[in-house]
């Protein structure tokens, strides 16, 4: 036990302690630990994790996007290219059905070609056709260009005419610059039989200006180039750009190109460059189109630019963003530091609005913990004032316990034995007082603290039962003591004393008081006595006196019960005064 004096020189030295410790403690702070970062670091590095993957990600995302760009585009010239060629064929078709039809006409078989030139020109009135009938020496004449009786001549293709005789096929020519005309054309042999007046080719030209409608209604995409092309490479038609119709195609040579059903590179005179070629079933002809390879990946370009501009532009903002928050969120860190040393040096702590919501929880939970350990330290000092009082007066306690013992002891271990339990009991009051502090002992804690030591060990000889009542350090004191002399008489006299007995202890709310029953029974009859021993003193002059309780002793012929009505004024600890405020000591 310590003396009153050093007691509170402990309790006066406690404040200085706790400003030299946490003085040592933010000296110690204020060194950066090595290896430690800024948090605009640890921000920074997150927003690369989160920049970069999303970057490569959309990198990768792009390039699909533009091989699968690149064939949809390559679909699309192939069909395209097919459906020209297809429509050149059909034009080549529908003159050949024209053909078949003027050279069905019984004009011809009976030789009368001046009214069939006068009937084909009349059928020809509306197109841009001629017709006109090739002997088998070459020699050209009806041509609906020129009157019936201009002069023959000879045909510009000899070849395709000497090919058609000996073939008897259907025969579709090359260009040819037409003698009359001046325009690029080609023919179409027809050989026909007309019996006594021999074998003729009813021959018939179009111009190959025609088939430059049949390009510009397959419109292909921008930067794309087509030409059709002869058996000569000669241009028929083509965009504008590519070469005038009969000039040699020269962008690449595209005669010597092969067959493919999709891509093939060119090498041209303004670089690489990537097109189809398809080719007529029914004259040979070529149709080229082609781009330059840059033109096709320029959509995968611009978007690379883009997404690289877009990355500079987020990168300067997420650095921006960066900034801005690591000054808010690194004040508000800084501040929860200074925080934290106050609320170790002792200092009050109040809680700061800080922008960052959990930060801002953080500084709620520092303030909530500065106000327990403020109270927590008011609580010790109370505590220390209080054991220091007590000390006191649990010396003076001790002296009557010593005195009232010694009345009714017969021998000295008696003695000994009784003032030993009765010093215990004391000290299981003590324990639960400073282990609950001023939140108060539960009385039913304090009840089996006091009646465990002397209880038998056969269940069912204890009932102890009531609602849930803290105590006061005062009450529980007092009413420890008092449950202490009865367990103490109850195993000499009472319930505790033989194999048969039964104790109960009982309480309850009673309006403004508290009702407490403490009930032996027995199967014999207890020895009554008149004398005045310091359990009665205690029961009736402490608790009585002291917690200003009715206490009523009730003899039974079963037992013995004691009643208290405790008003719960003098035990409710929320009840009890407050400590008071102690000086500021330097």
């Amino acid at each position: 036990m310590l003396p009153q004096g050093k007691v509170g020189r402990i309790v006066r030295l406690l404040p200085l302690h706790f400003r030299v410790c946490m003085a040592k403690a933010e000296t110690n702070h204020i060194q950066p630990r090595s290896g430690s970062r800024s948090i605009v670091f640890y921000l920074l590095v997150l927003a690369l994790v989160g920049i970069v993957p999303s970057f490569l990600f959309a990198g990768i995302l792009i390039q699909r996007n533009q091989v699968a760009q690149e064939s949809t585009v390559e679909t699309l010239i192939v069909a395209t290219s097919r459906s020209i060629v297809q429509a050149m064929e059909r034009e080549i078709a529908a003159n050949v059905t024209t053909l078949r039809v003027l050279a069905a006409s019984p004009l011809l078989r009976m030789g009368d070609f001046e009214t069939f030139y006068d009937t084909s020109k009349l059928a020809l009135a509306e197109t841009s056709a001629n017709l006109f009938i090739v002997n088998p020496d070459f020699t050209t004449f009806a041509s609906t260009r020129q009157p019936f009786d201009s002069p023959s001549s000879v045909t510009r293709d000899v070849k395709s005419s000497e090919r058609a005789f000996e073939s008897n096929e259907i025969v579709v020519t090359d260009l040819l610059l037409g003698a009359v005309s001046r325009q690029w054309v080609y023919n179409i042999l027809l050989p026909v039989d007309l019996g006594p007046h021999g074998r003729k080719l009813i021959a018939l030209n179009q111009p190959a200006s025609n088939f430059a409608g049949a390009l510009t209604s397959n419109s292909l995409p921008e930067g794309w180039n087509t030409a059709l092309l002869d058996n000569d490479g000669r241009i028929i038609a083509a965009t504008p750009g590519v070469g005038a119709t009969g000039e040699v195609f020269a962008p690449f040579n595209a005669m010597t190109q092969g067959f493919a059903l999709g891509w093939q590179h060119f090498d041209t005179k303004q670089g690489a460059a990537l097109g189809v070629i398809q080719r007529s079933g029914t004259t040979g002809w070529r149709l080229v189109a082609w781009a330059p390879v840059w033109s096709i990946s320029q959509p995968l370009l611009i978007a690379v630019l883009l997404l690289i501009a877009g990355g500079i532009v987020l990168l300067g903002l997420i650095l921006a963003a960066l900034f801005w928050g690591s000054r808010r969120i690194g004040s508000s860190v800084r501040g929860l530091a200074r925080d934290a040393r106050r609320l170790g040096a002792g200092e009050p702590v109040v809680a700061k609005p800080y922008p960052v919501s959990e930060i801002a929880e953080v500084s709620e939970a520092l303030e909530q913990a500065s106000e327990a350990r403020q109270a927590a330290e008011r609580e010790v000092r109370f505590l220390m004032r209080e054991l220091a009082h007590r000390s006191k007066n649990q010396m003076t306690v001790i002296a009557a316990m010593a005195k009232q013992t010694a009345r009714g002891a017969t021998d000295l271990p008696s003695y000994v034995q009784a003032f030993e339990r009765r010093i215990l009991g004391l000290a299981r009051s003590t324990d639960l007082l400073l282990t609950h502090g001023t939140a108060g002992v539960l009385l039913a804690e304090l009840i089996e603290h006091h009646i465990e030591p002397f209880s038998p060990t056969a269940p069912g000889r204890v009932t102890i039962a009531g609602p849930d009542i803290r105590l006061n350090g005062q009450a529980a004191q007092i009413l420890g003591m008092a449950m202490h002399e009865l367990a103490t008489n109850a195993v000499k006299y009472g319930a505790f004393l033989d194999d048969e007995g039964h104790l109960s202890v009982t309480w309850d709310r009673v309006d403004d008081r508290l009702d407490l029953v403490w009930r032996e029974k027995v199967a014999r009859k207890i020895e009554t006595s008149e004398h005045k021993g310091f359990g009665t003193t205690v029961l009736k002059s402490m608790v009585g006196g002291a917690l200003d309780a009715q206490v009523e002793r009730i003899g039974h012929d079963d037992g013995m019960e004691w009643r208290f009505a405790i008003p719960l004024a003098g035990i409710d600890p929320a009840l009890a005064p407050a400590p008071a405020a102690e000086p500021d000591s330097e």
